[in-house]
């Protein structure tokens, strides 16, 4: 059956694999259309957004008057093409200046000398119901603004001062042993997903991490390489002793040939594409709460619990300092603790 062509629709495909249909003309914004091609309901689409009308000079003008010299639009512009922000990971830059042309809608004419502490303040209470995104502008701010004064375009960082909001969340689920019981039992040995599970739980490692994980890796049962979060700016690189049950499993899956893990077109996983098959597994497990990430936090209250010492914990995690560690550990070592003193207390 001949493809259906249409005048102005093109067709992407995301990292997911999955087909997105758009709508593309000259001087106007990309639409997406609702799929399949050729249904009734992508021709409503279609013709809806045909009947869309090209923006008036004026509001094209009013918008680019934002990007001005001075302005808040136009210090952000210079912080994109500059070499502090081409240091971050793509994702980060992505999430960043996001973060940052949504403070542009509401004050991108603004000039950015007149922005003050208070100002600042004022933007990050705006999203009070929301810690962590209003945690996330003010990181953006100050970096943005550390960037300014350092190329000399502003003499102070009005976001220095202004403290993050406390969430009241204790971050991503830490599975119990229980769950983590469900999950093998729901995905045996030799498959995929116990392969994930394995690579995660015995490795204390990040998603981004274990999806590039292979053979190559693997030397004299250790696992060699470098972490892929700062790699480019402060790189970690580990060595990590491969325990005898990740092995079986390892020896025991069908794996690919640069990374253990593959998805079912033989390809190494995106770190996107991982996470939603990740929490299909879980779902199908019957483990709503339960994520990839938490899996880095259990091996690290395990290994308090055994009685790892931080600095034995963040060689196995990669983290620098201990802030980190100890927020992840807290409940174990005092389970450990309090086991500790009522044993003495029970001799007493």
């Amino acid at each position: 059956m001949p493809k259906i062509r249409v005048k102005h629709v093109v067709e992407d495909m995301d990292r997911h694999g999955n087909v997105r249909i758009y709508l593309r003309r000259k001087g106007h914004a990309k639409v997406r259309l609702v799929g399949p091609l050729g249904s009734p309901a992508f021709w409503t689409s279609y013709h809806a957004a045909l009947a869309e009308k090209k923006p008036h000079a004026r509001t094209s003008a009013r918008a680019a008057a934002g990007d001005k010299e001075g302005s808040f639009r136009w210090l952000c512009e210079q912080y994109f093409v500059s070499a502090p922000f081409k240091r971050l990971s793509p994702r980060t830059q992505y999430v960043r200046r996001g973060l940052l042309d949504r403070i542009c809608e509401e004050n991108g004419a603004a000039p950015f000398a007149l922005l003050e502490t208070r100002h600042v303040r004022a933007i990050r209470d705006k999203r009070a119901d929301k810690p962590e995104a209003a945690n996330g502008i003010i990181k953006s701010l100050r970096q943005l603004f550390a960037f300014a004064v350092e190329y000399e375009l502003a003499d102070r960082n009005p976001a220095r001062d202004v403290p993050y909001m406390r969430s009241g969340s204790q971050g991503f689920h830490s599975w119990s042993l229980e769950e983590v019981a469900r999950f093998e039992a729901c995905h045996p040995i030799g498959t995929k997903a116990r392969l994930a599970l394995a690579l995660l739980l015995y490795t204390g490692q990040r998603r981004s991490d274990i999806t590039r994980m292979g053979k190559q890796h693997l030397r004299d049962g250790w696992l060699h390489f470098t972490q892929h979060k700062n790699r480019d700016r402060k790189p970690v690189t580990l060595s990590i002793p491969v325990i005898e049950e990740l092995q079986e499993i390892i020896d025991a899956s069908e794996t690919g040939d640069l990374t253990f893990l593959v998805s079912d077109f033989g390809r190494p996983f995106s770190d996107g594409g991982f996470g939603n098959r990740f929490r299909k597994w879980c779902d199908e497990a019957g483990l709503k709460n339960c994520s990839a990430h938490g899996l880095r936090k259990t091996a690290s209250a395990k290994l308090a619990e055994m009685g790892c010492t931080e600095h034995e914990i963040m060689a196995i995690t990669g983290h620098q300092t201990s802030k980190e560690v100890i927020r992840y550990t807290k409940a174990a070592r005092q389970r450990t603790m309090a086991k500790s003193a009522m044993d003495k207390f029970s001799k007493g």
